[in-house]
């Protein structure tokens, strides 16, 4: 029998031999559903074993409020980039794998308290673990931002790293698809559309989810989907996050060598050019990795003291009262009574909230 590799190879072997159009969406839906099953299971096997010992991983203990990760190719500047971006002094050489392990270092910026990770080079073939590819990748996924480090004189390595991040469950600069799906025990594969489906019709949509596996369910759509948003949602371990790319080394390039790897860009990804050797353009990436990690003031005011309007708490914008009280302290979450807040959290100063409410 065919091991768990062997039948996702064969499978994706399929896809690549089927002329993709509108006929043969449904059949490489089903396909795709069916490698995600498979990766399912050998996810759930390696973690099986992983807690009956294995090899050390990434210790990354987080701090600041929020991380971002620098990922690229070995020797494309990362190091010399952490460098210039907090006061963590990370080993740069001129040979690849100078950097073996993670290396945090704290970047603080307009109040905000920054994580930013030096990881080792990201090589090809990582997500099937090529290169402690595997470990590398999970750091990646708990970070809050994705910095793809390039060296304008190789073109190839934004497609390399596009793809490893994709196979490893990450989705960039995309929103999360409103595809619901809710099991049942009797009915079948029921599909309800609050929009018109163009890609996909139903039927081909029930095909698709019971090639996961699945015979009896409610799928939900608020939005016109691909086979890949349905694949996605089955699969359940996708993470959608910011990134953007960063041209590293432009003391040293042409426009020439600039534009082609511009070229190798999606055109709604934002750029940084920078230099981690002079300097140019470390502010501007600073201001830019601040503002799109959207954090929001808030200011504290203890029960019978002024606020203090100096030092705020620094959140992101779609915290509740209860992460601040996580931020804090974890006791002030078991021992919370109310809060009250003023501004635009509340319909009117000094509204009294649970933990549940959602801060503006």
């Amino acid at each position: 029998m065919a091991t768990i590799d062997e039948q996702i190879k064969s499978l994706e072997e399929e896809i690549g031999k089927t002329q993709k159009n509108k006929a043969t969406n449904a059949h490489i839906g089903k396909l795709k559903a069916k490698i995600a099953a498979l990766k399912a299971r050998k996810e759930k096997a390696q973690a099986h074993a992983k807690s009956s010992g294995g090899g050390p991983g990434f210790e990354v203990k987080k701090s600041g409020d929020a991380s971002v990760a620098l990922v690229g190719f070995p020797s494309v500047g990362k190091s010399s980039l952490i460098s210039q971006l907090t006061e963590v002094e990370s080993e740069v050489g001129n040979f690849a794998f100078t950097t073996l392990t993670c290396i945090p270092g704290l970047m603080e910026h307009k109040g905000a308290k920054i994580q930013i990770l030096d990881l080792p080079g990201l090589i090809k073939g990582a997500a099937e673990g090529k290169g402690r590819g595997k470990e590398i990748l999970n750091v990646i996924r708990g970070s809050d931002m994705v910095l793809y480090v390039l060296d304008p004189f190789q073109e190839s390595h934004f497609d390399i790293l596009d793809l490893e991040l994709w196979r490893s469950g990450m989705r960039l600069n995309q929103k999360k698809p409103q595809v619901f799906i809710t099991r049942s025990n009797k009915g079948g594969i029921v599909v309800r559309s609050t929009v018109k489906q163009t890609n996909l019709t139903h039927e081909e949509i029930q095909e698709i989810v019971r090639s996961f596996g699945i015979v009896s369910a409610t799928v939900t759509l608020r939005t016109n989907v691909t086979d890949d948003h349905i694949v996605d949602t089955l699969a359940g371990n996708r993470v959608y996050s910011n990134a953007v790319v960063v041209i590293n080394k432009v003391d040293l390039a042409n426009e020439k060598d600039i534009q082609r790897t511009m070229e190798m860009i999606p055109l709604n990804w934002p750029v940084l050019e920078v230099s981690a050797k002079t300097g140019k353009g470390i502010e501007n990436m600073k201001d830019f990795v601040f503002e799109n990690l959207h954090f929001m003031s808030v200011f504290l005011k203890p029960q019978g003291q002024e606020a203090d309007l100096v030092e705020p708490l620094i959140i992101k914008d779609t915290s509740t009262v209860r992460d601040v009280c996580v931020k804090l302290h974890r006791d002030f979450v078991r021992k919370f009574r109310y809060a009250r807040v003023k501004g635009p959290s509340g319909k009117f100063d000094w509204q009294r909230v649970g933990l549940d409410h959602l801060l503006k």
